[in-house]
């Protein structure tokens, strides 16, 4: 790869509920020609999701970031780009906002800021597919080579998120909770869940889940349901809830676009279709059933996306606007 002048360094960002993963890369051009990036450094911070914890937190989640990248002087951080994916930034507004906080922390580079799941498209190497997160959320969005796009999801855990690792991991204390209601012994998933947790009792885990109300604690737990599906018939069926939840989004965006005859392809990403195999399986057969067989696994994080898209705008003129337009 040859540096070329006027192209420089790039930040990409993925913002998540819980987490900022950032990767800095400097571009250049290969031998073909291509625009190609190349990793200078990676970090995690907090999350930089305002919608999650707020300007002030974001802000010291960007200065921590910037600070272990080597870029922490906002006068001399020596950005071309920086694109930034963000969980839950699907309107104008939320875009706007974010960006303003970019442009702060890094003053003088242009700004990008879209929803997460177009980085993940990027990451896998498409220009056009769905693509189906469960993380600590769950969300699906898909584009079709004509440029038209649709999503389904991502309304958070207090109206939806189904198939997520937080609502994997309630549907099992609910689960401990409606057994202790009806008089029944605690069975393998109550078991194991009281056990991760520490609580002595069903009950207990009424008071800790609303006294320790973290998404990502919580998300953290639901490996104990798909440890236990292939034995037990109540971590089987809320196993099989979350696949069915996840597959209808898929379909869901897909059908209102008229993409499911075209088999585009469908990416599955976020820590639950990553780290559970079986969950990942389910969907895929799911999917499948109903005429997307062509899914596959990401391979790569997300905040590559992020990179390979900034890389792309490194070095072209700017426009005034500093997001995407909706």
């Amino acid at each position: 790869m040859r540096r070329v002048p006027g192209l420089g360094r790039v930040l990409g960002l993925d913002i998540g509920g819980s987490k900022t993963h950032a990767i800095l890369a400097e571009v250049g051009i290969d031998d073909g020609g291509t625009t190609v990036p190349r990793q200078l450094a990676e970090c995690t911070a907090g999350s930089a999701n305002i919608a999650s914890v707020g300007p002030d937190e974001a802000a010291a989640a960007l200065d921590d970031l910037a600070g272990q990248l080597g870029i922490g002087d906002p006068a001399g951080h020596g950005m071309d780009t920086v694109f930034a994916g963000a969980a839950g930034a699907d309107t104008p507004a939320a875009r706007k906002q974010l960006a303003g906080l970019l442009s702060r922390r890094f003053p003088g580079a242009r700004i990008l800021v879209d929803h997460d799941t177009r980085i993940i498209l990027a990451a896998g190497g498409l220009t056009a597919g769905t693509v189906l997160i469960s993380g600590t959320g769950s969300a699906a969005w898909a584009k079709v080579r004509d440029g038209r796009e649709a999503r389904a999801g991502g309304w958070g855990y207090l109206l939806g998120d189904e198939g997520s690792g937080y609502s994997v991991a309630r549907s099992a204390v609910r689960n401990a909770l409606q057994d202790s209601d009806d008089g029944l012994p605690a069975g393998p998933l109550t078991s194991q869940l009281l056990a991760r947790t520490g609580a002595a009792e069903p009950g207990d885990l009424l008071d800790l889940f609303y006294r320790r109300p973290e998404r990502r604690y919580w998300a953290g737990l639901a490996g104990i349901v798909f440890g236990l599906a292939a034995s037990d018939a109540a971590s089987a069926a809320i196993a099989e809830d979350a696949a069915r939840h996840l597959a209808r989004l898929a379909l869901t965006v897909n059908r209102r676009l008229g993409a499911i005859p075209e088999n585009t392809p469908v990416l599955l990403a976020g820590g639950m279709l990553v780290n559970q195999p079986s969950l990942a399986i389910r969907v895929r057969e799911l999917l499948a059933a109903s005429g997307l067989t062509d899914v596959r696994v990401l391979d790569r994080a997300p905040a590559w996306g992020a990179v390979e898209l900034a890389g792309q705008l490194a070095g072209t003129p700017r426009r005034p606007a500093t997001t995407i337009p909706a």
